[in-house]
C-alpha cells in the first residue's frame, strides 16, 4: 500500500489528464516498485497531432514526494521537439543543474516544473498552432 500523499499525487495527475479536452491518452502506466517508489509513464496525444510524454521516477521520503528523475517531452504535429524538461546531469554549467529545458537546439536553466505546469504549457501551445 502506498503512503496517502503519494496516492493523492497520482490521483491528482490522473484527474488533471482526465480534464484535458481534445486529447486522448495513448499510455498511462503507474509502475509501483515498492510502497515508496513509483515510476509514471504517460503519453498524451492532442487532436492537433501534438504529443506530450511525461515520465517521472518518484519516491516518498519523510512524507514528501521527491522526483529522482523526470523527463517531460513535447512534440509538434510534425514530430519535431517543441520542448523537453529533464534532470539528466549533463549541463553542469547551468545555475539550475541538473534541471534544464531544451527548446529547439537551445538548452536553458530552469527549475523543475510541476507535471501540472507542463501539461498546461503543452495544452496552451498546441491550441495556438
Amino acid at each position: 500500500m502506498l503512503p496517502n500523499h503519494l496516492s493523492k499525487y497520482l490521483e491528482s495527475v490522473e484527474d488533471a489528464i482526465g480534464k484535458l479536452e481534445d486529447a486522448y491518452v495513448e499510455r498511462y502506466e503507474e509502475e509501483i516498485l515498492t510502497a515508496y517508489r513509483v515510476n509514471l509513464r504517460i503519453r498524451i496525444r492532442f487532436q492537433t497531432g501534438h504529443l506530450l510524454e511525461l515520465n517521472e521516477a518518484i519516491i516518498s521520503e519523510k512524507n514528501q514526494i521527491m522526483h529522482i528523475g523526470y523527463r517531460y517531452h513535447f512534440h509538434d504535429r510534425k514530430n519535431s521537439m517543441v520542448f523537453r524538461y529533464d534532470n539528466t546531469p549533463h549541463f553542469p554549467e547551468l545555475d539550475t543543474y541538473p534541471h534544464h529545458k531544451h527548446i529547439s537546439k537551445k538548452v536553458i536553466a530552469v527549475d523543475q516544473p510541476t507535471i501540472f505546469a507542463v501539461i498546461e504549457e503543452a495544452t496552451l501551445f498546441q491550441r495556438t498552432q
